[in-house]
C-alpha cells in the first residue's frame, strides 16, 4: 500500500483500534491494522462464553471481515515488539516469527489491557482471569469439569471442594460471572446429574471495597447485592485474597483470616495496561499510573509526538474508566483528527467524553443501569442492557445469533447450548502467556505451561 498517501498504522483490533480504522474509511489515507489475534473481541460478553451461553464466534468476528468493504484498510496478524518513534516504524513478528516493519505517518496504539494481580503475580497460576477467547474457553472447561468431578467424588468433603467457586472482584465482570455460575448450579444442571446435587454448589464473590459494583450508585449496589444473595451467591465485601494454592484460597476480611477450600478460583479484580503503554511512556517521557496506563495529551497524542496517539484501556485521560465507550469515542475522535490533518479541514477541539452510563446484568431478567441520568433496576434495566450490548456487536448475523442463543438458553429451554468441554484442545492452544491475557502462539513441539500441567493433574488429560 505504498502509493505516496498518508500511512496510518493502528495497533490493536479492539474497540478503540477498530473504531479508529473504520472512521478513516473516507479519509485520503491508507490504514494498516495489526493485532496478535485475527478477531475483534467484544469483551463485555466474554463471560457468557465462559458460562456456555453463547459461542465464541458471535462475539469475535474476524477483523478482516469487519473491514472487508473498506478499500483503504488492510489487516495483518502479528505481535508488535517495538515502536520506533524516531524512524516512524512499527516492528512486529508474524505468526511464523518473521519480522514485519511497518512505516507510518500517523500511529494509533490501542493495545488494551490484561490482568492485574496487584503485585501478586503468583496468583495467576491459581486464579485465571478472563480477557481473551482462550481464557473464556479455558474457564468454561474448568467450571463444567468441576461439576463432572463432583459427580464422581465419593467423599463429601472432596465433593464440596469441587462445588465451591470463588470469584475475586465484584465489578461488572465478577457480578455477571457469579450470577451465571448461580444459574448454572441452581437452574440448568440439577436435572442432568444423578449422584451430585448441583444446587449445593457454593458461589462466593469477594470484593475488597465496602460494596459490590464499587463505581455504581448506592441504590444499584444494594439491589445487586440483594438479588445475588437471593440467587444463592455468598457475598463478602471488605475482603481481600491474601494467599491461594491449587485447592484453596486464604482471605482476610472483617472477621479476620480464613482459608476456603475451593477447586475453582476466578480472577476479576483488576487490569494492567498493555506493555506497549510502558514502552510509549519510556520513549516519550509520559507518565504512567498505578495500572500502567500512559498519560496522553487532550487530543490523545503523546508528549512531543503529535503523530502518535494512544487510546482505550491503556491510556490515562481525564480519569476515564477502562471500558468500551471511552475507547470507541477516542478511536472516532483520533480518526477525525487525522482526517482533518490530511484534508486541511479545521482541527477538532480536544477530546471530550460523552458518558452514556454504566450497566451490569446480574441474572435472568435482572440488571442494573445508570444511563442518561436515570438509575434503573430489574427487568427494565435487563432489557436496556440487552439492547445496548446487541447493538454494539459487529454484524447483523452476530446480533441475531446472540438473540437466538439468549432466547433458547434463557427463555425457552433454561439450558446452555455451548457446554462442550475441550480440555485437551484448549491446553494445546494456551501458551505460557495465557494468564497474562496474551493471545497464544503455538509452535510445533511447544510444551504445555505449568498452569496447564496443574490443570491436568486436577483431572484433565495432559496435552499431546
Amino acid at each position: 500500500m505504498s502509493n505516496g498517501r498518508h500511512r496510518v498504522v493502528v495497533v490493536g483490533g479492539g474497540f478503540g483500534g477498530l473504531n479508529a480504522t473504520r472512521n478513516l474509511k473516507d479519509a485520503p489515507v491508507d490504514v494498516t491494522i495489526i493485532d496478535r489475534t485475527n478477531h475483534h473481541l467484544f469483551q463485555p460478553l466474554l463471560y457468557q462464553v465462559a458460562a456456555g451461553l453463547i459461542s465464541p464466534g458471535l462475539i469475535a468476528p474476524a477483523i478482516r471481515a469487519t473491514i472487508k468493504k473498506q478499500r483503504n484498510a488492510r489487516a495483518l496478524l502479528g505481535e508488535v515488539k517495538d515502536l520506533d518513534l524516531d524512524n516512524k516504524v512499527v516492528r512486529a513478528l508474524g505468526p511464523d516469527g518473521r519480522t514485519l516493519d511497518l512505516e507510518y505517518d500517523s500511529l494509533v496504539v490501542a493495545a488494551g489491557a490484561s490482568h492485574s494481580y496487584f503485585g501478586k503475580d503468583e496468583f495467576a497460576e491459581y486464579a485465571p482471569g478472563m480477557k481473551t477467547i482462550e481464557d473464556a474457553r479455558y474457564l468454561r472447561d474448568g467450571i463444567l469439569s468441576k461439576f463432572e468431578m463432583a459427580e464422581m467424588a465419593t467423599d463429601p468433603i472432596e465433593r464440596a471442594e469441587w462445588l465451591t467457586f470463588v470469584v475475586i472482584g465484584a465489578g461488572p465482570t465478577g457480578v455477571e460471572l457469579a450470577g451465571q455460575l448461580a444459574e448454572l448450579a441452581h437452574l440448568v444442571l440439577p436435572q442432568e446429574y444423578r449422584t451430585v446435587d448441583t444446587t449445593e454448589a457454593r458461589i462466593i464473590l469477594l470484593e475488597g471495597a465496602p460494596a459490590v459494583l464499587p463505581p455504581f450508585d448506592e441504590k444499584l449496589q444494594k439491589y445487586t447485592k440483594g438479588h445475588l444473595e437471593k440467587m444463592g451467591v455468598e457475598i463478602r465485601t471488605g475482603t481481600l485474597a491474601t494467599d491461594m494454592d491449587h485447592e484453596s484460597i486464604t482471605v482476610k476480611g472483617p472477621n479476620g483470616v480464613e482459608t476456603i477450600r475451593a477447586r475453582t478460583r476466578i480472577w476479576a479484580a483488576g487490569v494492567q495496561a498493555s506493555p506497549l503503554a510502558k514502552m510509549l511512556a519510556e520513549k516519550t517521557g509520559a507518565d504512567t499510573d498505578r495500572a500502567g496506563r500512559v498519560s496522553v495529551n487532550p487530543d490523545c497524542s503523546l508528549p512531543g509526538h503529535p503523530d502518535v496517539f494512544a487510546i482505550g484501556d491503556m491510556v490515562s485521560l481525564n480519569g476515564l474508566p477502562g471500558v468500551a465507550q471511552p475507547a470507541m469515542q477516542e478511536g472516532k475522535y483520533v480518526a477525525k483528527l487525522i482526517t482533518s490533518r490530511t484534508t486541511g479541514t479545521p482541527t477538532p477541539p480536544p477530546f471530550k467524553y460523552f458518558d452514556k452510563g454504566s450497566m451490569a446484568t446480574i441474572g435472568h431478567k435482572a440488571a442494573v443501569a445508570d444511563a442518561f441520568g436515570v438509575k434503573t433496576t430489574g427487568f427494565i434495566a435487563y432489557l436496556m442492557w440487552g439492547f445496548i450490548h446487541v447493538a454494539y456487536l459487529v454484524g447483523w448475523g452476530n446480533r441475531l445469533g446472540t438473540l437466538y442463543n439468549w432466547a433458547r438458553s434463557l427463555w425457552f429451554s433454561k439450558s446452555r447450548g455451548h457446554r462442550i468441554i475441550t480440555f485437551e484442545r484448549t491446553m494445546v492452544e494456551l501458551d505460557e502467556n495465557r494468564k497474562k491475557g496474551r493471545a497464544p502462539v503455538v509452535l510445533p513441539g511447544s510444551r504445555p505451561s505449568l498452569a496447564d500441567q496443574v490443570d491436568a493433574e486436577e483431572g484433565a488429560p495432559k496435552a499431546g
